[in-house]
């Protein structure tokens, strides 16, 4: 699978391993080449400097072949931005949007993208360990 990443933080980091490790092709975007640092020495996809709203730079790592296309930046709008020019102009099969705001979230979800917030996640997954 061809799997396209922006953010390069940790979760954006930790899934490029975990794909790259079971043999994906994996190309990962950011802005900033130091956010590189957190990916390991054997992963063996692609890291590239660049700005994932940039339909360029977007075509350049490959999004017209992608099977999947994964926006885990810092920022709730350009991850939504970002996941809407995947799916809508380059039509990526699978489009996945972190969005930190739960109200957001559930907004965009209804709007047909697929969204996680880990602000709702986590959240729910303390109250249930307070409840234990």
């Amino acid at each position: 699978m061809k799997v396209i990443i922006m953010g390069c933080g940790r979760v954006g980091a930790r899934l490029a391993y975990l794909l790259s490790k079971e043999g994906h092709d994996i190309s990962i975007l950011d802005l900033d080449s130091y956010s590189f640092r957190r990916l390991p020495p054997d992963f063996s996809g692609k890291a590239i400097v660049g700005n994932g709203l940039d339909m360029d730079t977007l075509r350049k790592v490959g999004i017209e072949e992608a099977d999947a296309f994964v926006a885990v930046t810092q920022g709730d709008n350009r991850n939504v931005m970002a996941s809407q020019i995947a799916k809508h102009i380059f039509n990526v099969p699978k489009v996945l949007c972190r969005i930190y705001d739960p109200i957001r979230e559930e907004m965009y979800k209804n709007l047909g993208l697929r969204t996680i917030s880990s602000t709702k996640i986590i959240s729910e997954l303390l109250k249930e360990m307070l409840e234990e």
